[in-house]
């Protein structure tokens, strides 16, 4: 029988959960099930978060949790960990993680070892995102810093996390609140249960309370009842999906992160020097996540920038995920792929757009190999008023854009990662002064190298926790 993924109710102590409503976990490349998955009903997740213990993780101190962590990432890495009634290898959890979702081995190990990272660094990311003031005021809700008064108490009674399936990277994100004492509950991806569930149960071996988590699989109104019923959360998803919870300060929104390289006339003037740091934004860990770059702005050699970009990406094979030489996921599903093509296509359509990657590579962005589909990496030349300049789509996809150096922070508009690559120091005062730029990179730093001790889209502790003005008689 395949591998079961069931439900876990924090409330009712961490308890495994098989549903009646199930959905079949597939092999991107065969078809064939893998596993199967318990799927949770609004009303069983709205009673459980609702019965869930805010407290639990009281009686712990901040350190206390910060060294499960760290025994935790160990675990995550080594150790022979239980999903449902079976037990499950880091070799097994990287085969079905890969097998699930299309990305290939090496691209899941690499992420994995990211988020083994976190878990070992814990504290100095905590640090980051508490400013370094003394974690044990958190133990007893007040205390002196350097002198400072200090007072914090905790908005989020729960706190959950809608989850999405193109890179285990983003649970780094939420791994945080089990150190800052929150109980927290996800929702995981449709095709990507596994990185979270061994994430739990990784911290649950270390020591962690199992009824500080629930792991609740289920459709779109499963995802909307945690975010309606947690006192804070956070959620993945396209720019519709997150356009609809725009308005609720209880809800930490990642969407598309339109993260960019910007060159200033120094730089473009020396291009071919920095044309593989771009290309590595673009293309790194396969183009599927928010932090890679989608556009690259620059005040001129704009065709010479993107002719040595497609050259360089056009090179890219679609390959099987267990290849060490693959670089591209595969899509599962064709029709996503080819729907993806079709738009771009459409976007293209008339003059001020060029697709230069197609034109070197002689062959079509969208490739099948048996059931299954790539897109290949694609730089589009453009105008910057085009209706393609500030797309970002979920493979290897990037638009060059030539644009006055004086007016390029006015144009740029959202942008989670700038990285700004000029010694102009005007140039990069503009950019520090630019609003639109979530995450400022200075110099020739790839767009998805994070320093993990600062915060990303928005500060988690500041989302769980509010500051209050205390003073006690003496």
């Amino acid at each position: 029988m395949p591998l079961h993924v069931p439900i876990l109710r924090g409330a009712k102590g961490g308890a495994a959960y098989e549903s009646v409503d199930q959905a079949t976990l597939t092999h991107h490349a065969t078809g064939e099930p893998v596993a199967t998955m318990s799927l949770a009903n609004p009303g069983l997740i709205r009673r459980d978060i609702n019965q869930m213990r805010y407290d639990v993780l009281e009686s712990f101190k901040v350190s206390e949790l910060l060294a499960i962590a760290k025994r935790a990432a160990k675990l995550f890495m080594t150790a022979t960990l239980t999903v449902g009634d079976e037990k499950q290898t880091f070799d097994d959890y990287l085969r079905m993680l890969s097998g699930t979702t299309g990305m290939p081995v090496s691209y899941c190990r690499n992420n994995a070892a990211k988020l083994h990272r976190v878990l070992d660094e814990m504290d100095l990311i905590v640090a980051g995102l508490t400013r370094g003031f003394d974690l044990s005021i958190l133990d007893q809700g007040f205390g002196s810093d350097d002198g400072r008064m200090l007072s914090w108490f905790r908005e989020a009674r729960v706190f959950g996390a809608v989850l999405p399936s193109n890179s285990p990277g983003v649970h780094s994100l939420w791994l945080p609140a089990f150190a800052l004492k929150t109980p927290t509950v996800l929702k995981p991806g449709r095709e990507e249960p596994w990185s979270p569930y061994r994430l739990l149960q990784a911290l649950i071996a270390a020591g962690a309370p199992a009824e500080a988590f629930g792991f609740y699989p289920a459709d779109h109104a499963g995802a909307g009842e945690i975010l309606n019923s947690t006192d804070r959360s956070m959620l993945f998803g396209d720019a519709a999906t997150t356009r609809m919870w725009a308005k609720d300060h209880r809800v930490e929104l990642h969407g598309p992160g339109y993260s960019k390289v910007i060159l200033g006339a120094d730089a473009a003037d020396d291009f071919e020097k920095h044309i593989d740091v771009i290309a590595a934004s673009i293309a790194a860990n396969g183009g599927r996540s928010c932090i890679n770059a989608s556009a690259v702005w620059t005040p001129r050699h704009a065709d010479k920038i993107a002719h040595a970009l497609a050259a360089k990406l056009a090179t890219v094979k679609p390959l099987p995920v267990d290849d060490p030489q693959a670089t591209i996921a595969a899509f599962a599903n064709p029709t996503t792929a080819e729907r993806m093509n079709a738009m771009i296509d459409g976007l293209l359509g008339g003059s001020g757009a060029e697709d230069l990657t197609a034109k070197l590579r002689g062959s079509p962005r969208l490739a099948k190999v048996g059931r299954i589909a790539y897109l290949l990496p694609t730089i589009i030349r453009c105008e910057r008023d085009h209706a393609i300049a500030n797309r970002e789509f979920l493979f290897p996809f990037a638009t060059v854009i030539e644009c006055p150096q004086e007016d390029i922070f006015d144009a740029i508009g959202p942008t989670l990662i700038g990285t700004v690559i000029s010694k102009d120091q005007g140039l990069i005062r503009a950019a520090m002064a630019c609003g639109d730029i979530d995450r400022l990179n200075v110099g020739p730093v790839p767009t998805y190298q994070l320093s993990w001790d600062q915060p990303h889209e928005g500060n988690l502790f500041e989302h769980l926790y509010r500051q209050r003005a205390f003073q006690a008689a003496s």
